[in-house]
């Protein structure tokens, strides 16, 4: 049976996929329309910049401590449940929100989303996937990913609306509605997959807890302080990012010790070529991709003079690309495969970011608007072809740690290549806004570019029939996988 067979879906699969997107969307608008109210909230909480700042910063930091607990919390509860139970916490925090009486109140409550949303990104993915029958093709990845292209286009509309017509507490509010019919669908649609002993749960890794969340803190929290003043010697990098990067090695020692136990991560699942690679390359996807979403809004608002509802609304080209790219890459795939496709997408998406690293305040928008179209496709195109190469050699119960290492990897990874962009637009200043974002650009694409190395490594042919490895993706099975087998054994 050949991939392009595989792709027909059964209708349960279909049922099943509307009701993770749908679930799925509101975390990603509320991040994209969040991001449009930072002045509002401003002056509406009589706050300073830097202070609600962290209304995005929270948010971001909680979704990085959320995601390793997820494949523990689905082996203990199941994925239905742990699903259902991540959109009624963020509902309720989308609530809380929307009636928060000061900045303070306001952050806390975006972290307590952040958790939510961070368990329900890798959730999405993991629930596919297991829909599927363990098989993540190309399309499959393409459908799980929608929530990912619909939110830069229409975030910016809806929250340019809502920030125009009615109070910021809308922003949040209408998540409501939204995660309502996403629990109904999940209740209807989503298959009811509790463990069945004792013996499938698991015990929750809390070494590995206590290493890896403030590693992953750390890390981000020191890369989003990179462009501040003082860069890279001011203690809100020198302290939390070192000190995150040792946290990270010794989780990735203790997780890698051989033994009964269930990792937090299993990071020994990173040898095996599929994951490996395709985790390298989503890492350098998420930093091209973040590089390039930091700086556009800012260039049409720095250089252009445009309002931030204005620039959200330019940005709309790019998001119809990615969009537009989920209809064709599947086939591209079948066709040329995961590799071709990959480097394709970087040298497509670094060849139309080169036009900004020329454009001036004068630069026609229509010309900018076809070239951010082209910009997405290339985007779109590099991040389905590595997560569905990513489960290929991976049996059923390793299926929420590779989600866990693709979704860890892509959320450092886009912290980074921010981070990186925006010490070069800082640095750059005193060439004028123009030139600082002409060199900000330049490196936003030696990034893109760069990103072809890992891609490299993917493997090359294209999709085989296969639904499940042939052969065991490292020497010794976790205590749990061995007990899965038991139990389908029997």
């Amino acid at each position: 049976m050949t991939e392009t067979t595989e792709a027909k879906l059964s209708p349960q699969v279909k049922n099943a996929l509307i009701a993770l997107v749908v679930g799925g969307i509101a975390a990603i608008l509320d991040s994209t329309m969040v991001t449009l109210a930072i002045h509002t909230l401003v002056v509406k909480l009589h706050s300073t910049t830097g202070t609600i700042q962290w209304v995005t910063t929270g948010f971001l930091l909680a979704m990085a401590v959320a995601i390793p607990v997820t494949g523990w919390a689905e082996r203990r509860w199941g994925g239905k449940r742990v699903w259902m139970a991540a959109l009624v916490l963020f509902v309720l925090a989308s609530v809380l929100c929307a009636v928060a009486w000061n900045d303070a109140t306001l952050i806390g409550f975006r972290a307590l989303q952040g958790f939510g949303a961070g368990l329900i990104f890798p959730l999405m993915q993991t629930l596919a996937v297991r829909a599927a029958g363990g098989h993540a093709g190309s399309r499959l990845m393409a459908a799980v990913s929608l929530p990912i292209a619909l939110g830069p286009i229409l975030g910016p509309v809806i929250g340019g609306v809502i920030l125009s017509w009615l109070s910021w507490r809308w922003l949040f509010l209408v998540n409501v509605p939204v995660i309502a019919a996403g629990l109904l669908l999940a209740w209807r649609f989503l298959p009811d997959d509790r463990p069945g002993s004792p013996a499938g749960r698991g015990r929750l890794d809390w070494i590995g807890l206590v290493l890896l969340t403030p590693a992953l803190t750390g890390i981000l929290l020191g890369l989003s302080q990179l462009s501040e003043g003082g860069g890279i010697g001011r203690a809100g990098v020198l302290v939390p990012l070192p000190a995150g990067v040792v946290l990270l090695a010794a989780f990735i020692a203790w997780a890698s010790r051989p033994g009964e136990r269930e990792p937090l991560v299993d990071v020994r699942l990173l040898r095996v070529r599929s994951l490996g690679s395709a985790s390298a390359v989503l890492f350098t996807a998420g930093a091209a991709m973040y590089a390039g979403m930091f700086l556009l809004p800012l260039y049409y608002q720095q250089v252009r003079g445009d309002s931030v509802l204005d620039a959200g609304l330019l940005m709309i080209p790019q998001g119809v690309g990615a969009l537009a790219s989920r209809f064709v890459v599947g086939r591209l795939v079948d066709r040329f495969g995961a590799r071709a496709v990959t480097i394709g997408g970087f040298l497509l998406a670094a060849v139309a970011t080169v036009p900004f690293a020329a454009a001036g305040p004068g630069t026609s928008l229509w010309w900018l608007g076809a070239v951010l179209l082209v910009r997405g496709l290339g985007i779109g195109a590099v991040l389905i072809p590595p997560m569905s190469v990513a489960y290929r050699d991976i049996r059923p119960a390793g299926i929420p740690h590779a989600t866990m290492s693709t979704r860890i990897v892509q959320q450092v990874g886009a912290s980074f290549g921010t981070a990186i962009v925006a010490v070069a637009l800082q640095s750059l200043l005193g060439r004028g806004a123009t030139g600082a974002f002409h060199g900000a650009f330049w490196w936003a694409i030696g990034i893109t570019v760069a990103a072809v190395v890992p891609a490299v490594a993917l493997p090359a042919g294209k999709p085989t029939s296969r639904s499940r490895p042939a052969k065991p993706v490292h020497d010794e099975e976790t205590a749990s996988s061995r007990a899965a087998a038991q139990e389908e054994a029997a």
